[in-house]
C-alpha cells in the first residue's frame, strides 16, 4: 500500500510540475492530516501550525519546476514543516521580550523523529510478519494466531481446532520451526 501511495504521490508530483492545480489540490489533500498529527508534537500553537504547512505548500507551489529533484515527498514534507516551525520559533524568540531560559518548548526535536522512526520501524516489522505467518499452512496460522494474538491456552485451542493436545503441540512446533527457517 505504501509503494502505491508513492506511486500516485509521484504521478500527482508529475501532473503538477507539468501545471496540473488539480493534482496540486490533491497532494495538499492527502498530507494534510499527517502534517497536522506530525506537527501537534512539534508544537501545541495550532495557529502556528497550520500557517507553517500553508507556507510549505504556498513555496512547493511557486517553486514547482524544482520539484522533480524531490525522492521522497512525503519526507521533504515532514522536514520542511520541522524546519518552518522551529525557524518561526526562533523568529518569535528573538522577536520576545520573554528570557529564552523561560520557553517551554512542546517537544525535542529529536523525540519526534524517534517517534516516527520506530512507527515506520513497527510498520515494517509487522508487514514482515504477516508475510511470514501467510507462508504456513493455514492450520498452522490458525494455532499460532490463537496462541500468541489471542492469549488462548493450549486446552482451548485443542477444542477448538478439533485436535488433540499433543497435536495442537506439534503443530505450533512445526510452525514456529518454519518461521525460524523463514526468517533467516
Amino acid at each position: 500500500m505504501s509503494q502505491q501511495m508513492n506511486i500516485t504521490t509521484s504521478s500527482l508530483l508529475t501532473d503538477f510540475t507539468a501545471g496540473d492545480d488539480n493534482a496540486f489540490a490533491t497532494l495538499y489533500d492527502s498530507h494534510i492530516i499527517q502534517l497536522l498529527n506530525y506537527g501537534s508534537y512539534l508544537t501545541q500553537d495550532k495557529e502556528l501550525l497550520k500557517d507553517c504547512i500553508h507556507d510549505i505548500f504556498i513555496k512547493i507551489y511557486n517553486k514547482r519546476s524544482e520539484l522533480s529533484s524531490i525522492d521522497n515527498f512525503k519526507s521533504y514534507l515532514f522536514i520542511s514543516l520541522k524546519n518552518r516551525i522551529f525557524d518561526e520559533m526562533r523568529r518569535q524568540v528573538f522577536m520576545s521580550d520573554t528570557p529564552v531560559e523561560e520557553i517551554i518548548y512542546a517537544c525535542d526535536s529529536d523525540n519526534v523523529e524517534n517517534k516516527y522512526i520506530q512507527k515506520e520501524k513497527c510498520i515494517i516489522e509487522k508487514k514482515m510478519v504477516a508475510n511470514l505467518i501467510s507462508q504456513l499452512s493455514p492450520r498452522q496460522q490458525e494455532a499460532l494466531t490463537m496462541y500468541y494474538l489471542e492469549g488462548k491456552k493450549y486446552d482451548e485451542i485443542c477444542l477448538l481446532m478439533n485436535m488433540n493436545y499433543q497435536s495442537v503441540r506439534n503443530l505450533m512446533h512445526r510452525g514456529i520451526l518454519r518461521l525460524r527457517e523463514l526468517a533467516i
